[in-house]
């Protein structure tokens, strides 16, 4: 037969970008196991497994807390479409590209939006928002803990004492955080946390965790009109996720599995040593950088282990040194993105992506293309 469609090459990356990362190689096993059915037995004790695990992860003891069938940006529209009615007035604090996104979809959902906006590598100040709340109180303060367009690790406790003292919830980006840097969502009493599968828990795109605390649900139980979303309503997601198990959607228990076996790898390892793993391997990268003559966009004490952004030296062409690294180093590292596109590199050390080989390699290859 003529013209058949060749079988498709997987040029297997080393994923040094903003995500996805790479996937340890005992989930890749558990990737390859055959399908089995969205209500079967065993994948419902699965299921019940990951809350526990997700709990452990988030530093929580939220009995709201599973993961939503999507991306990040799934999880994102999951803590907004729940918590928001039309017309709340909302604060969302924008120091980044994913700050913007997360007031858009607020707008979109007929949210009041007031934007508490920094330039882009800088953190919100809890006495900006302070000031903020002060000159138009907000029912619901949503805010970037790790901000992947810029690499500035975003602090939370204060901002959550303030947001709690005018009676108002917290909604907690860690997308590019949970576990991989503290969220410790009780601890800082976060009362809405959402994150992704494919970044530091080292795991396939396409399940998002989230957590929702006793604030939040009473925002969610005691709203005047349905969520305006079927698909993203919590309350249905945790009939599926819960004990009664009533059927929502047609899970991946593929993905459910991997995530089950990343987040069993995470338990093994300990949390704050995986931590502490990053943490260190981030400043091995960091000093390595530096020794090679480039600059880092964010000062240290607010600069994110899990990703980091570098600055773009005149004279280099950004796009060229990617194209490079992908051809002849086989890396894949990303340009900047809005305000930053053409401005720096981003840098990801996630996950199963978080090792000594990968770091010296991309070193080793910035200094070589960098010199000719």
């Amino acid at each position: 037969m003529e013209n058949l469609v060749p079988q498709a090459k997987n040029p297997h990356r080393i994923l040094l970008g903003p995500g996805p990362s790479m996937v340890d190689p005992r989930v890749l096993k558990v990737l390859s196991e055959q399908p089995i059915g969205h209500l079967d037995p065993e994948l419902l004790k699965v299921m019940n497994e990951i809350q526990i695990l997700l709990r452990l992860v988030f530093e929580t003891k939220n009995e709201l807390t599973l993961a939503v069938p999507g991306t990040g940006s799934a999880a994102m529209e999951t803590a907004i479409v729940n918590s928001i009615q039309p017309n709340d007035p909302v604060l969302i604090g924008v120091v980044g590209y994913f700050g913007n996104r997360m007031a858009e979809m607020a707008k979109i959902h007929g949210a009041d939006v007031t934007i508490l906006q920094k330039p882009w590598g800088e953190i919100i100040l809890p006495a900006e928002v302070a000031a903020a709340l002060k000159k138009k109180p907000a029912r619901i303060v949503g805010i970037v803990q790790a901000e992947t367009s810029t690499g500035v690790l975003q602090p939370t406790k204060e901002i959550a004492d303030i947001v709690h003292q005018q009676e108002g919830i917290l909604i907690v980006d860690s997308v590019t955080s949970l576990g991989g840097v503290p969220v410790q969502v009780d601890k800082n009493e976060i009362d809405i946390c959402y994150s992704c599968s494919q970044k530091c828990l080292g795991c396939p795109s396409g399940l998002s965790p989230i957590s929702f605390g006793p604030r939040a649900v009473h925002i969610v139980e005691s709203r005047a009109k349905p969520v305006a979303s079927w698909y993203l309503d919590i309350q249905r997601l945790m009939k599926y996720w819960g004990p009664e198990h009533i059927y929502h959607h047609t899970a991946s228990s593929t993905l459910v599995y991997a995530l089950h076996e990343s987040l069993r790898i995470i338990q093994e390892q300990g949390l704050s040593e995986r931590i502490t793993w990053h943490f260190q391997n981030a400043k091995i990268l960091w000093k390595g950088l530096e020794e090679i003559g480039l600059s880092l966009f964010v000062p240290e004490q607010y600069r994110l282990p899990s990703l980091t952004t570098v600055r773009i030296p005149q004279n280099v062409d950004d796009a060229s040194i990617r194209k490079q690294l992908l051809e002849k180093y086989n890396i894949e590292i990303s340009g900047g993105l809005g305000e930053l596109k053409g401005m720096i590199w981003r840098i990801g050390l996630m996950g199963y992506s978080s090792r000594m080989e990968n770091i010296q390699l991309l070193l080793s290859a910035f200094k070589e293309l960098l010199k000719r």
